[in-house]
This record gives C-alpha cells, sequence and structure tokens, in this order.
C-alpha cells in the first residue's frame, strides 16, 4: 500500500499499510470492537511529519471521513476526502465526454457517452440513442479499485510518526458463558467470539469494550457486508495470560492478551477468564395473575395452567475469582450431566452487563415435572367514595384465588408463587403466610412433597 507524504518541501514515498482494508493491518493497529458493530481502528504509520501543514494519501477501507481525528495532542486534521471503489454509475460519470466500446452479444459498438443519468449516447453517424448500447468496456484510469483517502493534517510540532484514528464498521463481538450446574455449585467459563462480516486484520491489538453506548448516526462507509454461511469457528492461539479489564467511563474493556489476525467471515473465539467455581441455587416460581396496574376485571373461573419458571443463581461474592470480575452481557448456555456423565443442554439465557460482586441470576426455561393451574374461586368489585370533593371515584376489587401445584419428582421442591401490582393493594388472607418481597411483590412459599400435590389459596383486594 502506498503512503503518500507532503510537507511544504519534502515530498515522500513509503510502503505502509493504514487502515482497515483487503489487505493485512500492519502490527501497529488497535482496535477497539463493539457489539453492535463500530469499531474504533487506531493505526501508527512510521511516517514523520513536519511542523506545518502534511497531505498523507492512503488506501484505506472502511473509513468513514467524519469520524477522522489524530490521537496525538500535536496534530489536528484539517481536511478529509475519502474516494471510494468506482462503482459502474462513478466510473460512467468521469466517462462522459468520451468515445467508450459497448460489449454486445455478438460485437462491439463505439459511441461517446453524454450523458449519463438518463442515459444518451451518440453514434458514430450522428444519432442519439437513450440507452446504453451494451456493457461498457472502461479504461483502467477511470476506474478505481482501492478506496483511498487524502488527509491533510496540521502539527504544531514535528511528529516522529502519523497518528490517525477512526470508527469504522463491519466488526462485533459476543459473549457466551458455559454453566456446568452441580448439586451445589458451577462450573463457569466464558468466552468472546469476534467476528467481522468485511474487515480484516493482521496482528491487531484487540480490546472489546462492554457497556451501553449511546449510538446517534450511522456510518456513511461503502463497505459491503457478507452473509456468515458454513463457517467453522477458530480459536485464539493459547496464551498463559488473560485479557486485562478495566473500567472507562461507564464502560468495562477488556484487552486481549495476543494480537489477533482477524478475517472476515471467520469467528474467532477467546476466552475471557479461567474456569471459575461458584455457588449456586435453584427456584421454581409462579408468576402472577394481576396485572402491573390498571384495572383488574376478573380472572378465568376454569382452571388455567400455569408455568412453572426455573431460575439459577449464581453467587458472585466479592473477594472471590468469579465475583470480582465483571461480566460483559452476553448468553448463559446451562448444561447438567446426565446419569452417564455427558452434559445435556438444560437452559439457555440472555444476561446483561454484571458489574464485580452482583449475583447472576438466570431463567433457563420452565419446568417439567412441577405444573401448576390457577383458578379464580371469587370476585367482587365495589364503588369507593372520592378521598375529596370533586376528586374521580374510586373502585375496590377483591379476587380469590387457588394454586394447585403438582410434583412428579422423586425429590420435594419448593415453589414460589408470586403476585405483582402497583399501587394500593394488599393480601387480605392466605392459607400460607405471604411474604412481602417489596412495595409492590408478595410471594407465598408453598412445598410440595415427592410425587404429591399442594394447594395454595388466597385473597387479594385492589384500590384504583
Amino acid at each position: 500500500m502506498n503512503v503518500q507524504c507532503r510537507t511544504l518541501n519534502v515530498q515522500c514515498s513509503i510502503v505502509a499499510l493504514a487502515a482497515l482494508l483487503p489487505a493485512a493491518l500492519p502490527a501497529q493497529t488497535s482496535l477497539s470492537i463493539y457489539r453492535d458493530g463500530r469499531v474504533v481502528v487506531r493505526q501508527t504509520l512510521p511516517q514523520a511529519l513536519q511542523q506545518g501543514r502534511n497531505t498523507v494519501t492512503l488506501n484505506i477501507e472502511g473509513l468513514d471521513a467524519a469520524t477522522l481525528f489524530s490521537p496525538d495532542s500535536q496534530v489536528s486534521v484539517v481536511t478529509a476526502t475519502a474516494r471510494f471503489p468506482s462503482s459502474i454509475e462513478d466510473a460512467l460519470a468521469r466517462a462522459v465526454g468520451q468515445m467508450l466500446a459497448f460489449a454486445r452479444d455478438k460485437d462491439t459498438v463505439r459511441a461517446t457517452l453524454v450523458r449519463v443519468n438518463p442515459p444518451q449516447v451518440r453514434l458514430a453517424d450522428g444519432r442519439m440513442l437513450l440507452a446504453l448500447p451494451g456493457q461498457p468496456l472502461l479504461p483502467a484510469n477511470l476506474v478505481r479499485s482501492q478506496a483511498e483517502a487524502q488527509i491533510v493534517l496540521d502539527a504544531t510540532r514535528a511528529r516522529p510518526r502519523t497518528d490517525l484514528a477512526f470508527i469504522g464498521e463491519g466488526m462485533s463481538w459476543e459473549a457466551v458463558y458455559q454453566v456446568i450446574l452441580g448439586r451445589a455449585q458451577a462450573a463457569v467459563t466464558g468466552a468472546a467470539t469476534v467476528q467481522s462480516t468485511s474487515l480484516r486484520a493482521d496482528s491487531a491489538e484487540v480490546q472489546l469494550v462492554a457497556g451501553s453506548i449511546r449510538r446517534t448516526r450511522q456510518g456513511k462507509t461503502q463497505e459491503q457486508a457478507y452473509l456468515m454461511e458454513g463457517v467453522v469457528a477458530s480459536r485464539a492461539p493459547a496464551a498463559p495470560l488473560q485479557p486485562a479489564e478495566e473500567a472507562v467511563g461507564e464502560t468495562h474493556v477488556y484487552s486481549l492478551p495476543t494480537r489477533l489476525t482477524i478475517e472476515p467471515n471467520v469467528p474467532l473465539v477467546t476466552a475471557l477468564f479461567p474456569r471459575a467455581n461458584a455457588p449456586v441455587t435453584l427456584e421454581f416460581i409462579v408468576p402472577g395473575v394481576i396485572p402491573w396496574r390498571g384495572y383488574f376485571g376478573g380472572y378465568s373461573t376454569e382452571p388455567v395452567a400455569q408455568p412453572v419458571q426455573v431460575w439459577y443463581t449464581l453467587k458472585r461474592a466479592k473477594g472471590t475469582t468469579f465475583g470480582d470480575r465483571p461480566l460483559p452481557a452476553g448468553t448463559a448456555q446451562l448444561y447438567e450431566a446426565d446419569a452417564a456423565g455427558r452434559l445435556q443442554l438444560v437452559g439457555e439465557a440472555s444476561i446483561g452487563h454484571t458489574p464485580a460482586g452482583k449475583d447472576l441470576r438466570v431463567q433457563s426455561g420452565d419446568a417439567f415435572d412441577v405444573t401448576a393451574e390457577r383458578v379464580q374461586t371469587d370476585y367482587a368489585q365495589e364503588q369507593l367514595p372520592p378521598v375529596r370533593r370533586g376528586a374521580p371515584s374510586r373502585q375496590r376489587v377483591t379476587a380469590s384465588f387457588r394454586v394447585t401445584l403438582t410434583n412428579a419428582k422423586a425429590a420435594a421442591v419448593s415453589v414460589d408463587v408470586r403476585e405483582t401490582h402497583f399501587g394500593e393493594w394488599r393480601v387480605m388472607d392466605s392459607s400460607i403466610p405471604a411474604e412481602k418481597l417489596s412495595s409492590s411483590e408478595y410471594r407465598f412459599k408453598v412445598s410440595v412433597a415427592a410425587g404429591g400435590t399442594a394447594t395454595l389459596t388466597y385473597t387479594v383486594q385492589i384500590d384504583s
């Protein structure tokens, strides 16, 4: 790749690789990859800058010129002009006024291109044709095969190298965690998968950025994305070190310990941390039926099957290897061994960004052997006087429910039956004491014997 640098008195030409490209990136490339497809590209070129105005011309793919800047506090970008590989419309626009050859099925015809849109060509006898007479055969000097950027830099003092950075598109990453469930402990591993749809990097320093970073503009590049089909994942070379993690602003940055070569359509997997163990607890939860807020108009008077959600909580106490590690958002896959010791996938859940010291709580799915039915056994509605003159009238709803739980397992289980509602409401009566979890949520802990059933009844009152 040619890099040309012109100052007031100097013109030089060196060979260097300057950014994301079809060719490979040089070793002086650093990438910060975001989950939404953005990538901050930092490029250090061996080209020295003189004090004053410098012009650098680079073959550079993936450049959104509006985002280009110099990380060097002594250098500023004055102008940047990006030209992309020629489309047929671009090349024809440069050929207006020239005589071109047009290929047809059995021969070629020569004509002068007068206009591109709408198409107008002048034939050799002077007649006008309002369409292209065939496929244009364009001179090579009218076709740009590589992206090119001309950048004017202003240096307040001479610099030994050129530092540039910009935001590109076309790389992303995701975190996937494998949780192997035991009786009271779980073994956890995590890995990041870096994927590129169109960009390539050779021996690049890579950081993975986790966090909620607002996006207000879309990239303006002319890159083409490729479908991720028939791809085999590869793992990064084994490294004795784990990614270094640090908080930067309201994000967490994971710096990978080895330089990576990233190819389009070839996912690359690298470990985020070594295998860790954590205490794990299991909960069965029957969610409530009362609407979160607003009017409650009654419920079915016939038994209705209710999902029994399966929740796992991995304890992440501070001072432990797993607890001290912030976890980027991703997917948790839960495995459990069968009688022969084979691991079976028993759940999958999305997790959000989880700071250090916060437990990891995931819903793996719904229970198979623990089932629930809920039926409304009573319902009453009455008008209440307004709290003051001129205020709207109120109403009170009193409703009673029966929940029947069945356990087909060979061991007893505890099931949480929950009800949640915003505003003024209360549990008036219940066959099992209600526990108030918050200002809006109650739960009933119901024990169900192995192979048995248990019944919960409760009455709620809601003012609205």
